[in-house]
């Protein structure tokens, strides 16, 4: 569906901007005191458009990097926004056993702790609460569970991860879920769906009246189909600002999340962000994005970045192999990010073989370039009913494979 379809004919030059990504960097746009999602155009299932915050605008589809402990690993935060990146995410579980949510609001909150200016989404901690296994035990009031750090006792509940998150001052808050590893039993599955939206109704209640902030329901139900639709209805009930398709990327293999995702976007509603929670690799990411998702977070760019895997246009560099020594070529001739512009594959390796601290920052650079490469990349062909091409030209790119060794 073409732009003028959508009635958005005569903003065409605004909605060219947002899809430069560079825009907004150097650029100063009024800020809006309301959250507000606004869908410009689509291809198939994939949308474009652009979610609005008092902190800035976020353009759709957009990958958020991973800030865990208010910081992306080896990342200046004006080096992350000069990747193209428009929101990072916090981890509630971590920030709150250190340095403590407590001290990021006494000292002015987590943009001003962190650097970065821009939106920020935080997580609820469930997830990484439900990993912890044999360190938590939960009921129906939450989750007790000892820190991985110090073995300090704590309890969180969707009252707590709400007050975690409001003094950490993010602007988009995720409701306190469950997250059952897969695979798993049906019953069980039911149980903690539901459980999850008598959680989110709590934490509903508790964010309670924030003007410019957001509070997001998470449909879980595994990869059931009628679940699924049964945890939509319970939210759509509640009402939220955006919605998450959690409960995937947990251990189901990308052929039965892409089955999840064929019908899971379907059941929330048109008008609001749909994100898809800890997604993922390149290819997962174009997948959800042609299934009608809109945002998605992974720590994958920055965890392979600090162990010498590199994504580009042609797959998957491993920079530690040794046949890449004497390479004085760029990992990918048409990036244009600071490890591609200004370094060889040669010098690449001897860094990382020499645990080096440039090498995570320059692999780190460049895999996040490319991933919002990617974003960029999608909202263009998205915006021009093209996305199928784009598809096409990505994976038929991807199976070229590596560069001949020189």
């Amino acid at each position: 569906m073409r732009l003028a379809a959508l009635g958005f004919g005569e903003n065409r030059e605004f909605f060219d901007q947002s899809l430069d990504p560079s825009y907004g960097l150097e650029h100063v746009r009024p800020m809006t005191e309301k959250f507000s999602f606004q869908l410009h155009a689509r291809s198939g299932k994939a949308r474009a458009g652009i979610i609005h915050t008092p902190r800035g605008e976020i353009r759709t589809p957009a990958f958020m990097p991973v800030g865990t402990a208010a910081t992306v690993k080896a990342m200046l935060p004006s080096s992350v926004r000069q990747t193209g990146a428009d929101i990072l995410l916090g981890n509630t579980y971590h920030l709150m056993l250190r340095p403590t949510a407590e001290r990021i609001d006494r000292l002015g909150g987590l943009h001003k702790f962190m650097n970065w200016e821009r939106p920020i989404l935080t997580d609820s901690g469930g997830f990484q609460v439900m990993s912890l296994a044999s360190l938590r035990k939960m009921s129906e009031d939450g989750v007790t569970f000892k820190s991985h750090i110090d073995g300090s006792k704590h309890h969180l509940t969707p009252e707590r991860s709400m007050e975690i998150q409001r003094l950490l001052g993010s602007d988009i808050v995720m409701c306190f879920d469950e997250c059952p590893a897969l695979p798993a039993e049906r019953d069980e599955i039911a149980r903690s769906m539901r459980m999850s939206m008598r959680w989110a109704e709590r934490s509903r209640e508790a964010f309670g009246l924030r003007p410019g902030h957001a509070l997001f329901g998470i449909q879980q139900g595994g990869l059931d189909e009628q679940l699924r639709g049964e945890s939509a209805e319970a939210l759509k009930a509640i009402g939220f600002e955006g919605y998450a398709v959690g409960g995937l990327a947990v251990g189901e293999g990308q052929k039965a999340m892409f089955e999840v995702l064929d019908f899971a976007p379907d059941q929330l509603p048109e008008d609001k962000p749909r994100y898809l929670m800890g997604v993922g690799k390149p290819d997962d990411i174009v997948g959800a994005v042609k299934r009608g998702i809109d945002m998605m977070d992974c720590v994958l760019p920055s965890r392979s970045g600090r162990t010498g895997q590199v994504f580009t246009r042609r797959g998957v560099v491993n920079i530690k192999n040794a046949r890449h020594q004497d390479d004085p070529r760029p990992l990918d001739e048409a990036c244009s990010c600071p490890a591609c512009s200004n370094y060889s594959r040669a010098y690449l390796h001897h860094v990382f073989r020499s645990q080096e601290i440039i090498s995570s920052m320059l692999l780190t650079w460049h895999n996040l370039h490319y991933f919002q490469e990617i974003m960029q990349q999608m909202r263009r062909a998205i915006a021009t009913d093209d996305f199928a091409g784009f598809e096409s030209q990505f994976h038929a790119e991807r199976a070229l494979g590596d560069i001949e060794p020189v």
